[in-house]
């Protein structure tokens, strides 16, 4: 498989987040005048907890806090200067920036400790929890580890096959043939792929693209178009990298599916299967059972293993005879 770009993990600002979920999350900025371009790298978010109580050695660095009704009413039970200095040892922190819920009044001195120490604050109308519920997937798309791959991916049957190998080899006309047989195209040539989680991999376009495919000696073609809008997806969750390679004499080709091979992408290992081409044979068809095939592993029911189990049975009785023969 060919990486284009080594693997990386994408950038968001405190401001791009003001930009783009303002509304959503019912943004309200209580510090002026402090630094908008802090970067956030983190795409969990916790609250303060323990941090307030004074016990701050397991503050997450350049994670961003949650003030809800518990940290905020716990402040108000707090002396001016022990709500100083808790609020002070927690902005210490790279915190990239603070924020409020439910509409809380916030106490001046963490505004006041905040503006100091160059941390954004924020208030929100939302309660805690829908808050949360708001943000993190949002994070968790913004900052995902991501790559750039060279193939073309497809939904197929509800599996997404990402097709790799290498250049001329036939990827996008395979593509184009299970798009026209009702399949849908994700991404011709240029994959983006992004971890979500701790093993799902995203795959999806370049923007500028807009699921058009270069298709050797026609030239550029514009898939929705010719096809309708069902024949496209924004975005499919890549299951099984399909490696496509010229048939080789000497290949070592699987021949009962026994054997396990796995592709990794990002740190999760995904199943892999290597098809050698040659004039005639019928890729489409192959994709669609590997689709099928793979859907069918998801049931508990495993072809290759269940009938290299039948033949084993079949077997038995004859290895118990010849081990019974004394004669």
């Amino acid at each position: 498989m060919k990486f284009i770009g080594p693997e990386s993990q994408g950038t968001l600002s405190v401001r791009e987040l003001l930009e783009n979920r303002r509304d959503s999350l019912v943004l309200e900025l209580l510090t002026e005048g402090v630094d908008l371009d802090r970067p956030v790298v983190d795409s969990d978010i916790s609250s303060p907890g323990l941090a307030l109580a004074g016990y701050t050695n397991r503050v997450p660095e350049g994670r961003m806090q949650v003030f809800g009704e518990t940290e905020i009413t716990y402040l108000a039970t707090l002396s001016e200067s022990e709500k100083r200095d808790r609020l002070a040892g927690l902005f210490g922190f790279d915190i990239p920036a603070v924020f409020v819920t439910k509409g809380q009044e916030v106490p001046q001195e963490m505004v006041t400790l905040a503006n100091e120490a160059g941390i954004p604050v924020f208030r929100s109308s939302l309660t805690t929890k829908d808050f949360y519920l708001r943000i993190k997937p949002y994070l968790a798309a913004a900052v995902a580890p991501q790559v750039t791959l060279h193939g073309s991916l497809a939904d197929v049957y509800g599996v997404g096959l990402l097709f790799v190998g290498p250049s001329g080899v036939g990827k996008s006309e395979c593509v184009l043939d299970l798009v026209e047989r009702g399949h849908r195209l994700v991404a011709d040539d240029l994959v983006f792929a992004e971890r979500r989680g701790h093993d799902v991999i995203l795959g999806r376009g370049h923007p500028r693209q807009r699921h058009h495919m270069e298709i050797r000696g026609v030239g550029i073609i514009d898939i929705p178009r010719l096809f309708g809008i069902r024949a496209i997806r924004q975005q499919k969750r890549i299951e099984v990298v399909v490696h496509l390679e010229h048939w080789a004499d000497d290949g070592d080709y699987s021949r009962t599916g026994l054997e396990v091979q796995t592709q990794a992408i990002l740190g999760v290992e995904l199943p892999s299967v290597t098809i050698p081409l040659n004039p005639g044979k019928n890729i489409t068809v192959i994709s669609e059972v590997l689709a099928m095939n793979h859907l069918l592993r998801f049931t508990g029911v495993d072809s290759a293993a269940a009938f290299d189990q039948s033949v084993k049975d079949s077997m038995r009785p004859v290895r118990e005879y010849l081990e019974e023969d004394y004669e």
